[in-house]
């Protein structure tokens, strides 16, 4: 008897078990189109380069000339362009997002890793994969909190904090190779 209640037990846990909802995961509802080489070059590079830019120190026959934004114009255009980058950090690690398109070329010299190497890096270390982008994020977030204070000092360190994340992933994932001094 002691047998059947334990079987009967059993049982019932496990037919109550497989009514429950399942934990299945929901397709993505993204579609992405341009691979990371698309993001990077087509969205980041040209908008990090203009929030870069928008502060020079340039030497002339002149004298020194220092760029700064003047007006509250000015700062907000190169927000737009650091909020930009701060959301394509987002579309790098989407699922489903390929290095680079088939027979695509993402060397310019030798230290650089093929586009199939980098996706094979990139799939064995997701997380860490991710963790970089989020260091860019989070760079991006203290550029952004500088722009809205109008503080060019704290935008420059912060600027160094964007470079900094840019460096880390691209040396893991890219150019792990190099022989480049850190």
């Amino acid at each position: 008897m002691k047998k059947l209640q334990i079987t009967l037990v059993s049982l019932s846990t496990i037919l109550l078990a497989s009514c429950l909802p399942g934990v299945h995961e929901e397709p993505s509802p993204f579609k992405p189109v341009a691979t990371i080489q698309d993001v990077m070059q087509s969205i980041i590079d040209p908008n990090i380069d203009f929030v870069w830019n928008s502060v020079a120190t340039v030497s002339t026959a002149d004298g020194i000339e220092e760029k700064r934004p003047q007006t509250n114009e000015e700062w907000q255009v190169i927000k737009q362009h650091a909020l930009t980058v701060l959301e394509a950090g987002n579309l790098l690690v989407m699922a489903g997002r390929p290095v680079a398109g088939t027979g695509a070329n993402t060397s310019s010299g030798g230290a650089e890793l093929s586009a199939g190497d980098i996706q094979h890096l990139i799939d064995a270390n997701r997380g860490e994969f991710v963790a970089k982008a989020h260091g860019l994020h989070a760079a991006m977030q203290q550029v952004i909190a500088a722009i809205d204070k109008q503080d060019v000092e704290e935008f420059e360190k912060a600027g160094s904090q964007v470079e900094h994340a840019c460096e880390q992933c691209h040396s893991q994932f890219w150019y792990p190779n190099d022989q480049r001094p850190q």
